[in-house]
């Protein structure tokens, strides 16, 4: 099959099933394998080619693209699909950096805003500030990684319930806008604008903070197209972004994903466009062409996993 719906290797380890990867559990090291589910509403809601070889190859670039600013959990890439990483203990924080004020949910910084926010802890906003327009500087917005729903963290939130020290956190916050300057700096240069994303962190053996995970994928950032955002901004119009709720969308629209025992199967078509979309935004961030070979991914990624096996 070349499509990846999920892996169940005897020989790699404890199994974890997240919602996108299925990640292997080893001694020393973590074999994350990401697959082409399609998550939604906390359930899987298609599965889109290719999508997984996009996330690790975007990954990819960008911890290459940055291991000079902070060491990451990279042992190896021996597959596609596949990263091998340092086993570290992960710090329970999801670090989210916003350079743009946007959204839509009822928890974004943008609705927050409309809605008559202005001190948001760790920063303050001015008003008068439009939907979509660049922030002064970059912000954070820290939340839980560990409980059911994300919980939004300050600062004095995070050193009151000690989940770090003062001195780690302040190597967080220095990591985190690093990374996002590098990012951004990056990505224009390819025709991007990195609007907002996220990081997690973790400690080594060593006890040194390590960026563990993703970086920088079309499932953890925004992005828009950066050639045409001042003029729709001008016109009033969203910015060219790379678009994937539309399948959401449809699914909201044809049942109730959070209470239907079955849900409707995706449209071909629209399967299609998404992973048209994936692998097109795989090749602006990276420059490279997008590498795709007609086979059986699961037998593949468990040839290329021969010497990880246990």
């Amino acid at each position: 099959m070349d499509i990846l719906e999920k892996t169940n290797f005897k020989n790699l380890g404890e199994k974890y099933t997240g919602k996108v990867r299925d990640v292997y559990k080893q001694k020393n090291r973590v074999i994350m394998i990401s697959t082409d589910r399609y998550s939604a509403f906390d359930r899987n809601l298609a599965l889109i080619p290719r999508k997984g070889q996009v996330l690790t190859q975007v990954s990819r670039f960008w911890f290459e693209n940055t291991k000079d600013i902070i060491k990451n959990h990279v042992i190896d890439f021996p597959d596609q699909n596949v990263v091998v990483g340092k086993k570290c203990k992960v710090i329970p924080i999801e670090m989210v950096v916003r350079g743009y004020i946007t959204g839509v949910t009822g928890t974004s910084l943008w609705t927050l805003y409309n809605n008559g926010q202005r001190d948001f802890s760790d920063f303050i906003l001015s008003d008068g500030i439009k939907k979509n327009q660049k922030l002064n500087k970059p912000v954070l917005t820290p939340t839980t990684k560990a409980e059911d729903h994300d919980r939004p963290l300050s600062t004095a939130d995070i050193l009151n319930e000690k989940i770090v020290s003062r001195e780690l956190w302040e190597k967080m916050k220095d990591a985190t806008l690093k990374l996002f300057q590098r990012g951004q700096e990056i990505a224009l240069k390819n025709g991007l604008i990195l609007v907002d994303t996220k990081y997690e962190f973790g400690l080594d053996e060593n006890n040194e903070i390590v960026l563990v995970d993703e970086i920088h994928t079309p499932d953890s950032s925004r992005y828009w197209q950066a050639n045409s955002y001042k003029e729709r901004i001008r016109k009033g119009l969203e910015p060219e972004n790379f678009d994937k709720e539309f399948l959401r969308l449809w699914f909201k629209e044809h049942c109730d994903p959070y209470k239907d025992e079955k849900l409707p199967e995706a449209p071909a078509e629209m399967v299609a466009e998404l992973s048209r979309r994936y692998i097109k935004i795989c090749e602006q961030i990276t420059g490279l062409p997008f590498k795709i070979e007609s086979e059986d991914i699961e037998k593949r990624i468990e040839n290329n996993l021969t010497k990880y096996q246990i």
